[in-house]
């Protein structure tokens, strides 16, 4: 029988898009793709001309997972930073329970437990608990900040101000960040490599870097004067607020930027260190943050566009 994977969040979105990569990487593989996604646009046709299978449903409609799940042997299961992940587990879980799934790799934050720093890496964890509790073989990769997702920050002020504006304290706070691409590798690995024993746990950080790490990147990508500013938290909820985010995201990176100035200031931020996970499960050194900024440079010289809640 022909063993296909389904693959959520497949279009990609303004957050990782691990999805895309995810999807566009098991096509190059030679495996069989059923890309989940809300609607048929160029991103839809791209993975459809690269021989993906595009279904168009909706993560929180019960009957539309059920039938997306049909026929497939495995599930990449990432829903984006925005409201109503439970609802999105659960019927998941339900529809790969149904049809006997016994591999799906659960895209979860670093940090996943009922006393993490975050309403959502808390809401994470419970997603873990769930699909370990309807026996669908799940894997969770807890993957750290996402490169994207601090270039999406910083892109909106560095055209126009030369600047890199968050409430991280002073230059030294600590960020581990990962690429989305190296994520998707893992995910891959973890698809379609060999068995897994259910419940396993994926730590993954790409790189750690330094707030004044990442100014030093940009400046030395850009050759120009780059710096960063620190603001409160107030002042940087209401700028990305104003600029289309959605509340969700924004909460939980509120509480994210409050936990790691916390971890400037104690021995915590010793437990950040890349893991062999990316070479050992993906198949390739993680790339680093400079070799990141580096290939979006044009796109973050351009202004940025108002973010949509997809992922």
């Amino acid at each position: 029988m022909t063993k296909i994977t389904l693959v959520t969040s497949a279009a990609g979105g303004t957050q990782g898009q691990t999805g895309r990569h995810v999807s566009e990487m098991l096509l190059q593989q030679g495996h069989q793709v059923r890309a989940f996604v809300r609607q048929i646009d160029s991103r839809s046709d791209r993975l459809k001309s690269l021989g993906a299978e595009i279904f168009v449903g909706d993560f929180l409609d019960v009957r539309s997972v059920e039938q997306a799940t049909r026929g497939v042997s495995s599930i990449y299961f990432a829903y984006p930073v925005q409201d109503g992940l439970a609802e999105a587990t659960a019927a998941m879980a339900f529809a790969a329970r149904r049809h006997g799934i016994a591999r799906l790799v659960n895209l979860v934050m670093y940090q996943s437990s009922i006393d993490a720093p975050t309403p959502r890496m808390r809401q994470n964890y419970l997603s873990e608990q769930l699909f370990e509790w309807a026996g669908v073989g799940p894997l969770h990769l807890r993957a750290t900040v996402f490169y994207e997702n601090v270039a999406r920050l910083v892109g909106a002020n560095l055209p126009e101000r030369g600047a890199i504006r968050l409430p991280l304290g002073d230059e030294g706070t600590i960020l581990p960040l990962i690429s989305a691409e190296d994520v998707a590798r893992v995910a891959v690995g973890l698809l379609a490599g060999s068995e897994q024993a259910a419940g396993s746990a994926y730590p993954i950080i790409g790189s750690v870097n330094s707030v004044g790490d990442i100014v030093r990147a940009f400046a030395r990508v850009f050759d120009r004067d780059i710096h960063y500013e620190e603001i409160s938290d107030e002042e940087w909820r209401s700028e990305v607020l104003a600029r289309g985010w959605n509340a969700h995201a924004v909460e939980h990176l509120s509480s994210l930027w409050k936990s790691l100035r916390a971890a400037r200031l104690s021995a915590e931020t010793a437990r950040f260190a890349v893991t062999d996970t990316i070479e050992k499960i993906g198949g390739a050194e993680p790339k680093t943050f400079e070799q990141f900024v580096r290939e979006r440079k044009s796109e973050l010289l351009a202004p940025a566009p108002a973010a949509k809640a997809t992922a």
